[in-house]
């Protein structure tokens, strides 16, 4: 699982994983046949587990030297490698039998897809929206607004494109819990953006690839299931904050311009009052559920 000239590089991210690292590798053995170069891309743990399975030979080690949070520790552990493809991924992720070869076999069919995700799956059963429409300013706002309190709300479903049949398609972005990526892509756009810290730094790269002629590709048959949460369970306001966080770096990137300066200090209100909220509000933080189920495996 350690290859130099692997085909395949898989970054996990990783920050206090605990057992779910060990799952995770476990079950990565039996997601492809290709060989893989596995790196380890550690923001300070302190619960050895990633240690621990470095030991044992089933990962390269790399302590970026701080918590860099995951887009910038997934270029770290990106750089490591050489492979025409590349995955990022969480610890907390629990692979399928075949789900990466699926994704690889993808990959094949859509020779312009610079990044391709799988079906998430929950814990529970529930089918985790993590091929989404591109977000417009009407759809941002009203998922941001009402998401939490109205899930089924017009705008939170055109973003997830909950309407759509989990079929293999083109979408606006993915998911970055777990990512396969074409490394000619990545590396031309300059990989992720790490002032991102947490949360938007998918959504930016997908939309930085599309900019750059290449596609996003969602491909259910491969499945995974995400435990999600498991690094920052016991700091939930720093999430939460770190959401906010992300979701002000992008709208004011992407409404940039001096003609744009009444929009965005209404953006900025609009969340801090939303972040505000959240601290009296505990869903307001934890955004839109969703009940619909995955469908059955075959």
């Amino acid at each position: 699982m350690n290859g130099g000239d692997a085909a395949v590089d898989v970054v996990v991210v990783t920050y206090q994983p605990g057992a779910t690292l060990e799952t995770f590798l476990d079950t990565l053995a039996q997601a492809t046949k290709q060989p893989v170069a596995v790196v380890l891309a550690d923001n300070g743990s302190t619960d050895g587990s990633p240690q621990a399975q470095a030991d044992r030979g089933r990962g390269a080690l790399l302590p970026t030297g701080a918590n860099l949070g995951y887009g910038g520790a997934a270029n770290r552990g990106a750089c490591l490698g050489r492979g025409e493809w590349l995955v990022v991924a969480n610890p907390d992720v629990t692979w399928t039998s075949e789900s990466l070869d699926e994704l690889l076999a993808a990959g094949h069919r859509h020779p312009r897809a610079g990044a391709l995700g799988p079906m998430i799956v929950s814990p529970d059963g529930s089918l985790y929206p993590s091929a989404r429409a591109l977000p417009s300013l009407g759809r941002g706002i009203g998922h941001a607004a009402f998401g939490w309190i109205w899930p089924t709300n017009p705008w939170t479903r055109a973003y997830r494109q909950e309407r759509e049949a989990p079929a293999e398609r083109e979408t606006g972005w993915l998911s970055g819990s777990c990512l396969l990526l074409r490394r000619a892509a990545f590396e031309a756009v300059g990989g992720f953006d790490d002032g991102y810290f947490m949360f938007f730094e998918d959504l930016d790269l997908c939309e930085r690839l599309a900019a750059a002629g290449w596609s996003s590709v969602y491909v259910p048959s491969a499945r995974i299931v995400h435990e999600g949460g498991a690094s920052w369970r016991s700091s939930p306001d720093a999430m939460v904050k770190a959401h906010h966080d992300s979701a002000w770096r992008y709208v004011s990137q992407r409404y940039s311009s001096a003609g744009h300066l009444p929009l965005r200090g209404v953006l900025w209100c609009g969340l801090q009052a939303r972040y505000l909220l959240s601290k009296v509000v505990r869903r307001v933080g934890e955004g839109a559920t969703t009940t619909r189920q995955a469908p059955s495996k075959t």
